[in-house]
């Protein structure tokens, strides 16, 4: 080491820094930025909802890492050509795929400022830290939950599952799984969820070593809802070979349909056989806010943990997501340590609230919850109860516009903010359909006109709109509707 810095007096002689060297140019520059983005989101409705990639930026994209500074204009000009005209589109009223929120003026702002502070959210006593305190305490007033559970805030559904499993996991087994591994469990350890349910619980019980085999998915019934009578054979059947069931997993809002598992019935079941009782909300569980589907959520107040996302229908900018742990303490013993080099003092900067870093997978954890506080100080709770609202009513509306449109079939009933549907001729096929109707999602996507997804219901081919949209208007689905007609009719003919 001596000999490979032998040199540092010279090397310190001329010391660099990559603050600007003209900070007033800069300064110009943010300014012009936000200005750039401030008249975009302003007049999205009147862009394309997504452009095609032109060969030439993915070439552009394809350059050598740069070796030597660059003007800041410059790199903006090349953000402004090449990036900035070819997003995904979720900002536009008419994107309706997968389930991705839209983002806000606002949000974007607190962004910047969480970059500027640059805080890391995992341990210390700073600002950020209480923040995160004062907004993981309103999300558990969303759901009604006890102000003594525990919650961390993290990237988005995947990793607030994952968090909710482990703590099951090791808190149902009485042994020690993170020294002796689930080897210590008589039997294998079993978990019950339907077959509409995400794959990243999937993903989850394969990191978490349990293996995908021991996922029991349940059948699902017309409604795409879990099938209660099938999940307590499973149970019994599992506890009559041996093995170790430790977990149920309801869905409050399914990503295919948006259904709402018989919440009621699955904590029932949970807490007939002393397991485990997690609710998979990614979505839908923020629509426990609207009167109408209180009743029908009301099982998220007795769940052993639930997951949420508030980029999703909180229209937060991605990404923040969200996990409650009814057992605090439960939740702790599953992640908790202490290594030397993070002991926390009495004062000064190692004082502060339990690290964050004791309740998640992750050690360093940037400011997300500035967006959410600031974002539910603008505009307060019970406008954003409203905007869910609106968008489950703005389903309703376009299932109602397919119901009157003959060439239109709507191929699952509404339930919440999720339509899935297709353009039929009854001369056609399945398979025919199924081609024809793949070919209006992209011609949608490719003309600029709406961005809806897909999924397969039933070996029939939908396209699907999930709704979680703020920007999204009653014009917008008139639009859809005429568009997607029009195409359909050009497509077959």
């Amino acid at each position: 080491m001596k000999k490979e810095m032998k040199d540092y007096h010279k090397l310190l002689s001329d010391e660099v820094s990559l603050d600007p060297i003209d900070w007033e140019a800069m300064r110009r520059l943010g300014h012009r930025m936000v200005d750039d983005m401030m008249d975009r989101l302003q007049k999205v409705r009147h862009e394309p909802s997504w452009r095609k990639i032109p060969d030439e930026t993915k070439e552009f994209l394809k350059t050598n890492i740069p070796q030597s500074p660059q003007e800041i204009e410059k790199i903006y000009g090349e953000f402004r050509r090449h990036i900035l005209p070819y997003p995904s589109g979720n900002i536009h009223p008419r994107f309706w795929a997968w389930v991705q929120g839209t983002g806000t003026p606002f949000g974007m702002l607190a962004e910047m400022l969480a970059a500027a502070m640059n805080p890391n959210t995992a341990l210390g006593e700073h600002a950020a830290m209480y923040v995160e305190q004062q907004v993981l305490n309103w999300c558990k007033e969303m759901m009604n939950y006890p102000q003594s559970s525990s919650g961390i805030l993290v990237s988005g559904g995947s990793m607030a599952n994952i968090t909710a499993l482990m703590v099951a996991r090791n808190h149902q087994t009485g042994k020690n799984i993170r020294k002796d591994g689930v080897r210590a469990v008589k039997g294998n350890l079993t978990l019950y969820c339907s077959t509409e349910t995400h794959s990243c619980v999937e993903k989850a019980v394969e990191v978490m070593g349990i293996g995908s085999n021991s996922l029991r998915k349940i059948s699902v019934d017309e409604n795409y809802r879990i099938n209660t009578d099938e999940l307590k054979r499973a149970i019994e059947s599992d506890l009559a070979s041996g093995n170790s069931p430790f977990c149920v997993i309801g869905n409050a809002g399914t990503v295919n349909t948006g259904a709402i598992d018989p919440l009621e019935e699955l904590l029932s079941v949970a807490r007939k056989h002393g397991l485990w009782f997690h609710i998979d909300g990614a979505f839908g569980a923020l629509a426990k806010m609207v009167p109408e589907y209180a009743n029908r959520l009301s099982a998220i107040e007795e769940a052993d943990s639930v997951a949420f996302d508030l980029h999703k229908w909180m229209y937060m900018p991605f990404e923040v997501g969200c996990v409650l742990i009814r057992d605090a303490t439960a939740h702790r013993d599953a992640f908790s340590s202490e290594p030397n080099y993070l002991m926390n003092h009495e004062r000064g900067l190692a004082a502060g609230p339990d690290p964050m870093g004791n309740y998640g997978l992750e050690l360093s954890r940037g400011f997300k919850a500035l967006k959410v506080w600031m974002s539910l100080k603008e505009h307060g709770i019970q406008k954003y109860a409203a905007a869910i609202r609106q968008n489950i009513a703005q389903a309703f509306y376009l299932g109602k516009l397919i119901e009157r449109e003959e060439r239109l079939e709507l191929l699952t009933p509404v339930s919440m903010n999720v339509v899935c549907f297709r353009y039929r001729r009854k001369d056609f096929s399945d398979e025919r359909l199924n081609s024809l109707n793949k070919e209006i999602v992209m011609s949608l996507q490719e003309a600029g006109i709406a961005s809806p997804s897909s999924t397969i219901l039933g070996g029939k081919y939908a396209i699907r709109v999930a709704n979680t949209n703020h920007r999204s208007r009653k014009e917008d689905f008139d639009e859809f509707v005429r568009e997607t007609v029009r195409i359909g009719d050009r497509l077959q003919a």
